[in-house]
């Protein structure tokens, strides 16, 4: 039963659970190779995007997750002017995150170009000024990754390269490949994604502080532990407080077509709200306990 007369819950996977909420509810250490990747990383998939119909630009962004540091994408409105692998990048090293729980270490640089040889390699090529941030080894390494999972996911989604085979990246400094990026990381090999790097659950939509009309929400979002289950919290503000509102669980999709994700759609009044979501469970074990969370709005 769903606080009669306020809303109403429509779970879309088998197996979801809405209640009503009685009460509040209460750097990953490795090292990285020569080439970018993170040793120590749990070891996930690193599926690539889709092709897609919107013109918006998959980015990735660092983000915090408890003790630990993860990849996070949202999709975001840009120029026209480049092609899309240029444009998305551009986002990445000039633009904020819309969530202010994540952050990039990249500087908008003075040149930016990409290119596509034949069907699986991606040539970046970047001014050095891209690189003033002051990293430690760790987290230079997942600023590399980033830069790699937003090129390939970019070219994916628009359709430019095959998704079905592995997509490398290699990225020029100022047209050379004996750069150390943030005098940790020796570029100019070939880089494909490291598993492991994304978020063990994020929300996908709605994005952070979007308006949603009619109160009409669809909450899409992924997990890295196919079928595991999955508890998710919506919070309401009122009065400058979040108050819990509605609790559920649900389950992640298990079928390799759609492994991870997870959908929900549900019916709220007009209000300023954050959804919360977090693992339950996990075959891995090190991830239990990854939260996401999402402020939106009701109008």
């Amino acid at each position: 039963m769903v606080l009669a007369g306020l809303l109403a819950a429509v779970p879309v996977l088998a197996g979801c659970i809405a209640e009503p909420d009685p009460a509040p509810t209460g750097v990953v250490t490795s090292s990285p190779g020569a080439t970018g990747s993170v040793s120590g990383a749990p070891s996930t998939s690193a599926p690539l995007e889709t092709t897609q119909s919107s013109n918006k630009a998959p980015v990735y962004w660092i983000g915090r997750s408890d003790s630990n540091v993860f990849l996070y994408r949202e999709f975001r409105d840009v120029p026209e002017q480049e092609n899309p692998v240029t444009r998305a990048l551009r986002a990445m090293m000039s633009e904020k995150p819309l969530d202010p729980d994540f952050f990039t270490p990249w500087q908008n640089p003075r040149q930016l170009a990409t290119s596509i040889s034949g069907k699986d390699v991606i040539t970046v090529d970047v001014s050095e000024d891209a690189f003033n941030s002051n990293l430690d080894a760790d987290m230079a390494a997942r600023a590399v990754q980033q830069l790699v999972y937003t090129a390939t996911a970019a070219a994916a989604s628009s359709g430019l390269i095959d998704s079905g085979q592995q997509i490398r990246v290699r990225i020029l400094v100022d047209g050379h490949t004996d750069y150390v990026a943030f005098n940790h990381i020796q570029l100019g090999s070939l880089m494909a994604r490291s598993g492991g790097l994304v978020a063990p659950v994020w929300i996908i939509d709605p994005q952070e502080n979007v308006e949603v009309a009619d109160g009409s929400v669809k909450i899409t979002g992924r997990s890295t532990a196919p079928g595991g289950k999955l508890r998710w919290q919506i919070l309401k503000s009122e009065n400058g407080n979040k108050v819990p509102f509605l609790t559920g669980e649900t389950t992640a999709e298990a079928d390799q077509a759609q492994a991870g994700v997870f959908t929900l759609a549900l019916t709220l009044p007009a209000g300023d709200y954050e959804l919360r979501v977090a693992q339950l469970s996990n075959p891995e074990g090190p991830q239990n306990g990854s939260e996401d969370t999402r402020g939106f709005k009701v109008r």
